[in-house]
């Protein structure tokens, strides 16, 4: 059971519900601040909500690379007001799971609590509504009506506590632990990597991500080279090749547990450029091909979402498109999937290429275009079909560089005329 669709409703720029149905490789574009980083950035946030075990729905301390107030992520940041945030899945017998929960904020009591649940499996439906009351801002149990009826509940994050909720469910019994425990592995970059040092540590423990800013990605190379015979290591070599050709990373031992990190040329091998004095483009797509090599390595168990923001950053457009490579193959045979924040239309094109040349199925491939329109976003689903066309087209994006062609030609047929 992995996650299929997440909704939104009166989050951050969005005052509508939208929903998000996810792919293989989930793209969303638009232009810069239509909203596009709010919209991949709410997964980290039901993950925290569904995983937690704060006594409120959203311990914010536990998302990597941001942790805004909670009246920050209602739509006009009303101290008093509300988000709505639900999630689908399907399970191996085919009924669809969901839970969505209306989050309310209380400015004067400094806290935030779910004010309405529903979760529904197959058919069958439970509702939760809060019933204000003497308890109403207990952090431990509050007074809800359950399909009717008035009992105590406690919460876990965004979900009952299952020892206030195993008894009262009937047959949606065990789908709270359910999704607890099958939610995928949420993983997020954020679009600044960390700008690496010239000396680093091994890990004393194994790593699975390379954290929100790519700041773990050489330690855990470090890692590879002190216990895992440096097979990690081989592996970025090779996807290396792609992008960045000519050049090999290493990873140099110097000492008590010390670590030098340092690009060498394959055609001059005595040309070595340690990592902090290389360009800005390669520190922000290491950890991205780092990433990638951990898990041909070792491949996640449980199902993964990564959520990478604007993976081009600072990268010549033609490593754009290898990128987008790097996604396709990663979703043949692993249990990563990918929701990608981009401005890139090369890293699009390349996708779209993959789709018709029948090495990505049009069916694994969502893409999303953010609209704004009277201080609200929206959400537009853009269909792909076999061949990798698409069924919409936002007017005057990624056209750029037509129109700056067609003008620079206007120009000079003007100059020419002069001349005459």
């Amino acid at each position: 059971m992995s996650l299929e669709r997440f909704s939104l409703e009166n989050y951050r720029c969005f005052r509508e519900r939208q929903e998000v149905e996810l792919g293989k490789i989930t793209v969303v574009l638009g232009r810069n601040n239509s909203g596009k980083s709010a919209v991949v950035r709410a997964l980290p946030l039901l993950s925290a909500g569904i995983r937690g075990d704060s006594p409120y729905p959203l311990d914010l301390d536990l998302i990597q690379g941001f942790t805004p107030s909670f009246a920050d992520l209602i739509h006009g940041s009303s101290p008093h007001g509300r988000i709505q945030i639900g999630a689908s899945f399907a399970n191996e017998g085919g009924n669809v799971i969901s839970a969505t929960a209306e989050v309310q904020n209380i400015s004067n009591q400094g806290m935030h609590l779910v004010s309405v649940l529903e979760i529904s499996c197959g058919g069958e439906v439970v509702n939760l509504s809060w019933v204000p009351s003497v308890d109403a801002y207990s952090p431990e149990k509050r007074a809800y009506l359950v399909d009717g009826q008035q009992r105590k509940v406690g919460f876990r994050g965004l979900l009952p506590d299952p020892a206030d909720w195993a008894d009262s469910v009937g047959g949606v019994r065990g789908v709270t632990g359910m999704i607890r425990e099958e939610l995928d592995e949420i993983r997020y970059l954020g679009p600044f990597r960390k700008s690496p040092e010239r000396f680093f540590r091994s890990p004393a423990r194994a790593l699975g991500s390379v954290g929100s800013r790519g700041e773990k990605a050489l330690g855990m190379l470090a890692a590879d080279e002190m216990y895992g015979r440096g097979r990690i290591g081989r592996e970025v070599n090779d996807l290396l090749m792609g992008i960045l050709p000519g050049w090999r990373l290493e990873v140099t031992d110097v000492g008590s547990g010390m670590y030098i990190p340092k690009l060498r040329s394959l055609r001059d091998t005595d040309l070595v450029v340690h990592i902090d004095d290389v360009g800005t483009g390669v520190v922000q797509f290491l950890p991205i091909v780092i990433q990638r090599a951990v898990d041909r390595v070792q491949p996640p168990a449980k199902p993964v979402i990564e959520i990478v923001e604007e993976p081009e950053l600072h990268l010549h457009p033609s490593a754009h498109a290898a990128i987008a490579d790097l996604y396709v193959e990663a979703v043949q045979d692993s249990k990563v999937r990918f929701l990608v924040e981009t401005h890139s239309e090369n890293f699009l094109l390349r996708l779209r290429r993959r789709v018709a040349e029948r090495k990505l199925r049009s069916e694994d491939m969502k893409i999303y275009f953010v609209e704004q329109a009277e201080g609200s976003a929206t959400l537009r689903k853009i269909e792909v079909d076999a061949l990798g066309n698409l069924d919409y087209w936002p007017r005057g994006v990624f056209a750029e560089d037509f129109e700056e062609v067609r003008a620079l030609a206007d120009a000079q047929a003007n100059r020419i005329d002069d001349a005459r």
